[in-house]
């Protein structure tokens, strides 16, 4: 017999020997004895008392063992001499779209415009030790994309897109930690995400896909409005029938390259902002009512912040406990900042990315001649300025937090996990008024609601712009471009994910459409 039970634990008892079982066993009023074993399937935290519980949800098997079987079985097939399809990027989105074709019985054809994971760590150095830029191997392009290099943060809203346990199973099956079936908002590490990465791309080779790394797409070759072939930087022209473009939202060449050629596109609301940078210590004594170290059983405290200003969202992105600021452009004469974390999220600072909502019909008028194109054009300015603030390097702008608020230059800046440095520069006047003035009234708010966390301790960096696409490639019901045969839009490029788990969920459903494509099914 298996029971499902739902049961709360003090701090101080998860540190007695067997204590799930003894708490089990009362929950279903039996002996311990009859408990053959415990299967935790979801574990989160609440601290929002003085009194810290975790939360367990168990299924519990009496007089019986655990199955050996998994929940999910990947059939992959040798696809070799199969149908092609093509994938353009090699991200979440284009490596699940990938690992899904092999399921399926069609060959994948990946192009990735970077390097494989394992030299895409030079071209990291060199932003960060050189303040050098390769514009298609960074901490945005190459094997992996954006998700490589990040938190591998795998909590998602979107759970009616498709089935998230088996995207969580799949990882696993790649190397990933069965922790993240557990945890309530799961995360891998940027130190383990490589591996994980490096394990897709050996399936796909191993079952017959191909992988062509430093294979930037630079055209498409149309003819009555079906996508026949594309070219690549090299020249060379590859016949498609169907493509999958899942090149992120930082691949700004594409958007140009589609509205060079009049295929429709669309200007989609986005946010925009700043990173805060707290130490940790600071954070935790706020999430978890301690003074000093947090007790060793809780990870470093993390949060969610939102607030409406104006008629527009501020809240927090992409929070990166025990984690540390990355220089994110994707060319020199930009700066762009993202966070990321360790697996054991034991790094000194917590940042996060604290960002505006921009509406892309009422908050961009100054750049309606860009049209579809203003949100990239708007992105792309506040970058430069960004570039030229923190000394036309990639050392970013930056001034303490109560000094950003109250509109003063700061005479220092405390010290930063971002390896390419600070410079101290006016970010409140650099920043658009819709931008740099919400987000001063949404820290004030933010410290009435965290009390701490308005400190002069805090660094504000700029500038985070890349939260999401500002550019929506459209498509239909079968996720076809409804004007271009053959393209199946995809992922964070497309703007139909925002993180790893949604975009991997749309790389199977795209391959999915493209596979219906190719046997002319919906057609």
């Amino acid at each position: 017999m298996v029971k499902e039970i739902q049961i709360r634990v003090q701090l101080q008892e998860e540190k007695v020997a067997g204590f799930l079982a003894k708490k089990a066993a009362r929950n279903l009023g039996i002996s311990a004895n009859e408990i053959t074993a415990i299967k935790v399937l979801r574990k989160s935290i609440d601290a929002r008392k003085a009194i810290i519980f975790f939360n367990y949800k168990l299924a519990v098997y009496i007089n019986e063992n655990i199955p050996e079987t998994p929940d999910y079985i990947f059939d992959y097939k040798d696809v070799s001499k199969a149908k092609e399809i093509h994938i353009i990027g090699f991200g979440p989105a284009g490596m699940y779209a990938a690992l899904r074709c092999i399921e399926l019985g069609f060959k994948p054809i990946v192009l990735e415009r970077g390097k494989n994971v394992q030299d895409r760590r030079r071209d990291l150095r060199a932003i960060n030790q050189f303040h050098l830029v390769d514009e298609d191997s960074n901490y945005c392009f190459g094997e992996g994309g954006a998700g490589t290099y990040s938190d591998g943060k795998l909590y998602t809203r979107s759970l009616k897109r498709g089935d998230v346990r088996r995207i969580f199973e799949n990882l696993v099956y790649h190397g990933a930690t069965d922790q993240i079936l557990v945890d309530a908002h799961p995360h891998i590490g940027t130190n383990k995400l490589p591996k994980v990465v490096k394990n897709i791309r050996e399936t796909i080779l191993k079952y017959g896909g191909e992988i062509h790394f430093e294979s930037r797409v630079t055209d498409f070759i149309i003819k009555n409005n079906k996508l026949q072939a594309i070219q690549l930087q090299n020249g060379k022209e590859m016949p498609v029938e169907a493509v999958i473009l899942a090149t992120g939202h930082s691949a700004r060449d594409i958007y140009y390259l589609l509205h060079r050629k009049n295929i429709a596109l669309k200007s989609k609301s986005f946010a925009m902002g700043v990173r805060v940078e707290h130490p940790q210590e600071i954070i935790d004594s706020i999430q978890y009512h301690c003074k000093g170290e947090r007790d060793e059983l809780l990870p470093a405290a993390s949060y969610s912040l939102v607030h409406q200003v104006q008629n527009r969202g501020v809240y927090s992105f992409c929070m990166c406990p025990g984690g540390f600021i990355v220089p994110a452009a994707t060319a020199n004469g930009e700066v762009v900042v993202n966070g990321m974390s360790p697996s054991k999220r034991n790094n000194l600072y917590a940042n996060s990315g604290i960002v505006v909502e921009i509406n892309a019909e009422q908050d961009l008028r100054k750049y309606e001649q860009f049209g579809v194109l203003k949100g990239l054009e708007f992105q792309k300015d506040l970058e430069k300025l960004a570039w030229v603030a923190g000394g036309k390097t990639q050392a970013a702008p930056a001034q303490r937090l109560t000094d950003f608020v109250e509109g003063n230059l700061s005479n220092t800046l405390n010290p930063t996990s971002y390896q390419p440095g600070l410079k101290s520069a006016s970010l409140h006047s650099i920043l658009p008024k819709q931008i740099g003035g919400r987000l001063r009234k949404g820290f004030e708010e933010f410290g009435r609601k965290m009390h701490g966390f308005y400190t002069a301790e805090a660094n504000v960096i700029g500038v985070e712009s890349r939260t999401s696409s500002p550019v929506n490639i459209p498509r239909n019901e079968q996720l076809e471009h409804p004007e271009l045969e053959g393209l199946f839009p995809c992922g964070e490029g497309g703007g139909y994910a925002g993180g790893i788990v949604s975009a991997a969920m749309d790389g199977e459903r795209c391959a999915e459409a493209a596979v219906n494509r190719v046997l002319g099914v919906n057609q």
